[in-house]
Order: C-alpha cells, then structure tokens, then sequence
C-alpha cells in the first residue's frame, strides 16, 4: 500500500505531476540532513528535524508552488507573501523549464537560516 505522501504526488495531473515529482527529487538532493515528512496533509521538507519548504498545488491555478516555512526573512523578487504571516511560496510553471538555479538559490538562503 502506499504511503500518503506518494498518493499526493501521484494523484495530481501531468504536467503538474511530473513538476512535482522533479522538485521532489531536486529537494531531497540539496542536502543530505534534508529529510521528507507527511505534515499538514502536504509534503514536508525537513532541514536536520526542522520544518523548512513544502510543495502544495494553488487550487485556483492548478500551479504548484515551492512554500518556505521562513519566507519572510528571505528577500528574493519570486518569492511572494500573499496573506500568509511566516511563509512565502514561489510558483512554478509546469508547463515551463523549471528554473533550477533559482529554486537552488532559494533553497540555500532558507537552510542558511537553520545552519546559523
């Protein structure tokens, strides 16, 4: 049976499910203390045991997103607060080249903040 991370992932629609599964992989290969965890109903990026990015699909866009837990503290022009107090998410366009050395950049301010 599978695990209800997997289930999120393969219950989406391509291309939205190929997006996901690649920024799945690209996450968990940053950096070995970065971990995956089933919270919230979504799937959840550990840095060494501390909640630090998401993935999650806008409802209304179909998008997926990259969520930071501490977006605020990250400024960086594609990361966008919207109503939220903590987090910040960058959308992806899943029909679009991924923009991997963004997404790398943003991911190593957010371990940055755990790493100080």
């Amino acid at each position: 049976m599978l695990r209800d991370i997997d289930q999120f992932f393969l219950n989406q629609d391509e291309p939205t499910k190929g997006c996901l599964f690649y920024l799945r992989e690209l996450i968990l290969g940053f950096d070995d203390n970065i971990t995956e965890a089933w919270k919230y109903k979504m799937p959840f990026y550990c840095y060494k045991g501390k909640m630090f990015c998401y993935l999650w699909v806008n409802k209304k866009t179909s998008q997926p997103y990259v969520g930071i837990v501490e977006g605020r503290k990250i400024d960086h022009p594609l990361l966008v607060m919207e109503k939220r107090s903590r987090m910040k998410i960058m959308t992806i366009d899943a029909h679009a080249d991924i923009p991997l050395e963004t997404i790398r950049s943003i991911l190593k301010m957010a371990i940055d903040l755990y790493a100080g």
